[in-house]
């Protein structure tokens, strides 16, 4: 089977139990936090929605995966060939995943080390306050994480590890005044409600919306 055969059976699928469901494209896309436009793309078969969203669809239409790849049409043959490459494709798709989880605990463990090494060095030469290595060790290990997920284009998590180190920066800024220059300037942390709520208002900014269309677009679309 080519791939613009695949698509476009997909698709078909895709639209036929989503009215099975009683739901408009638009429903369907806001209960898997996507477009309608993205939703209407799937079942024009323009596109193909990923392994994950492939489960996600399935668990709302209370199918299996397979059934929104069977053909109906298809002989049994076909049908374990399409099940095969599914199954390949979602072993490697939860290897990678698998993969980028062990990087990412892999660089906390090493931001960890060094701030325990430097907390080592520290209190062996009887320089005070040491343990703050292991508080600047808090935003570091947020914005690595955060360049490591960006870099995937992975932004699940980017709202709190955004907020972990700017919280984070703020402490480590208090408490070195305080221990070092005696100096409590509590206040700062006043800074970060308005931060917070920048932080807050941003990632809502740039959440997935239902996009615009002409009338007649959605009056069609909510016939569908």
């Amino acid at each position: 089977m080519d791939d613009e055969k695949l698509k476009l059976q997909i698709g078909s699928n895709i639209a036929s139990y989503r009215k099975r469901a009683n739901l408009t494209q638009a429903g369907l896309a806001e209960k898997l936090n996507y477009s309608d436009k993205a939703v209407s793309k799937w079942e024009r078969g323009e596109s193909v929605p990923d392994v994950i969203t492939l489960v996600q669809l399935a668990n709302q239409f209370d199918i299996t995966v397979n059934d929104l790849l069977a053909d109906p049409n298809a002989l049994p043959d076909n049908l374990n060939t399409l099940e095969k490459a599914m199954a390949q494709v979602s072993e490697k798709t939860l290897k990678r995943k698998a993969n980028k989880n062990i990087i990412l605990a892999l660089s906390s463990i090493l931001v960890w080390f060094v701030a325990l090494l430097v907390f080592v060095v520290l209190s062996s030469l009887s320089i005070p306050n040491s343990g703050l290595a292991f508080l600047y060790a808090v935003p570091v290990n947020a914005i690595v994480l955060l360049s490591l997920r960006s870099a995937w284009h992975d932004f699940r998590w980017n709202r709190i590890l955004i907020s972990v180190m700017m919280w984070g920066i703020l402490a480590c800024i208090h408490m070195t005044l305080l221990l070092f220059l005696r100096f409590n300037m509590w206040k700062l942390y006043l800074l970060g409600l308005p931060g917070q709520a920048a932080i807050l208002l941003w990632f809502r900014l740039f959440q997935p919306v239902r996009e615009k269309q002409p009338p007649a677009a959605q009056e069609e679309a909510q016939n569908d």
